[in-house]
C-alpha cells in the first residue's frame, strides 16, 4: 500500500481487521440503536428504518481514537521519546492526548480559542499540554512549527493511511452489526472518518450507497468534488466545529471520491434540529456535528432513502452542559 497523493490507496478488508487487531482493547466496539416509535416514523419517510451506530460512547467520547492509536503505535522507541503534536478543534485532540497517555509519550496538542471548554479540559485531563492559537488556519502554520522545533511525531487529524484504516474499523464492525443495510450516511469534516468507513462499506457490501454529509458552513469536501481536486475554505463557519476542516487533503478526498456515492450538506439549523430530535427519540446528547447524519436524513436524503435500511454513523458527544443547551433551546 502507498500513500502517493495521485494513487488511490488499496485498503483491503484483511488490513482493517489488523488495524482493529492492533488497537485492541484500547477502543470499545461500540452498540448499534434503532430508532422506533410514533414520532420517529412520522419523522422519516414511510418504511425508512433507521439504525444509529453509537460511537459517541467511544473511549474519548468519539471515533477519533481508532486511527489516532494506530499512528501512534507505529512510531518507533525513539520517536515516541520525543513526543507527539496534533492540531484539532478538540475530539482529535483528545484522542491524540489519549493515545499518548496508553502508549507511554507526551502529546502537545493546538486547538483554537473557540475550543469547547470541555474539550480542552479533557485534553489536560489525559495529560496534553495545550496551546490556543485564534483560528484552524494559525493552527496548521503553528502545530507544523512545533513539529519541526521540538522534533515531534505530527499526528495528522484526518490524512493517512492509518488514519483511515482506523476509521475502517468502525466501517467493519457496523456492517458486521447489521450487514443488509441498503445506505449508510457519514459525517465529513476532513474525510478522516468517511474515507475509511466508505472503504469498509463498500468492501463488505458494494452494494450499499453511501452518503457523506457536511455543513453548509464548511464545505471543503463538497468543493473538491466538483472541482475533481482536494480544495480549501477561506473560512469555517459552522457550529460543528468537529467538521470544520479548512481544506481537504489527496489521500482522504481519493478515498472518499472512490467510495462516497454523493455528498450532501446541512444548515446549522438542521443541526440543531437534529441534535433535539436525537435527545428526545434517542436520549442521546451530541455535538453538532455528530447530529448531521441525522439532519441528512431529516432533510436532503429523506425521500432519496425513503423505505430502506439506513445506518447513521453519530460520531461523538464532547460537548459541555451549557453549550449544548444552548443550541438545543434556540
Amino acid at each position: 500500500m502507498i500513500a502517493d497523493a495521485e494513487t488511490l490507496p488499496k485498503l483491503s478488508l484483511d488490513d482493517i481487521r489488523e488495524a482493529r487487531r492492533l488497537i485492541g482493547d484500547r477502543v470499545l466496539t461500540t452498540p448499534v440503536q434503532q430508532l422506533s416509535g410514533p414520532a420517529v416514523e412520522a419523522a422519516f419517510a414511510p418504511g425508512t428504518r433507521v439504525f444509529l451506530k453509537l460511537e459517541l460512547f467511544q473511549r474519548t467520547g468519539s471515533f477519533k481514537p481508532r486511527g489516532a492509536l494506530l499512528n501512534v503505535l507505529a512510531l518507533s522507541e525513539s520517536e515516541r521519546t520525543r513526543g507527539i503534536c496534533a492540531i484539532s478543534a478538540g475530539n482529535h485532540a483528545i484522542a491524540t492526548a489519549y493515545a499518548a497517555r496508553c502508549l507511554g509519550t507526551n502529546a502537545k496538542v493546538v486547538m483554537t480559542t473557540s475550543a469547547n471548554p470541555f474539550r480542552i479540559a479533557q485534553c489536560r485531563l489525559y495529560g496534553a499540554e495545550v496551546e490556543l492559537v485564534p483560528d484552524v488556519h494559525a493552527g496548521f502554520r503553528r502545530v507544523r512549527e512545533i513539529q519541526e522545533t521540538e522534533s515531534r511525531a505530527f499526528i495528522h487529524p484526518y490524512e493517512g493511511l492509518r488514519v483511515s484504516l482506523g476509521t475502517g474499523t468502525l466501517g467493519a464492525e457496523f456492517m458486521e452489526q447489521l450487514p443488509d443495510l441498503d445506505a449508510v450516511v457519514v459525517p465529513i469534516g476532513g474525510g478522516g472518518l468517511a474515507s475509511g468507513v466508505s472503504t469498509a462499506v463498500k468492501l463488505m457490501r458494494p452494494e450499499c450507497e453511501v452518503f457523506g454529509v457536511e455543513p453548509f458552513g464548511a464545505d471543503s469536501m463538497y468543493r473538491s468534488f466538483a472541482t475533481g481536486k482536494p480544495a480549501a475554505i477561506d473560512e469555517v463557519a459552522t457550529i460543528a466545529d468537529s467538521l470544520g476542516a479548512p481544506f481537504a487533503t489527496p489521500m482522504s478526498f481519493a478515498l472518499c471520491r472512490a467510495h462516497i456515492d454523493e455528498l450532501v450538506r446541512v444548515s446549522d439549523q438542521e443541526l440543531v434540529a437534529a441534535m433535539r430530535f436525537l435527545l428526545e427519540h434517542a436520549r442521546l446528547a451530541v455535538e453538532p456535528a455528530s447530529a448531521a447524519s441525522t439532519a441528512a436524513l431529516l432533510g436532503p436524503l429523506r425521500d432519496r432513502l425513503a423505505g430502506r435500511r439506513v445506518g447513521l454513523v453519530v460520531s461523538g458527544a464532547n460537548i459541555d452542559t451549557a453549550t449544548f443547551l444552548r443550541f438545543v433551546g434556540s
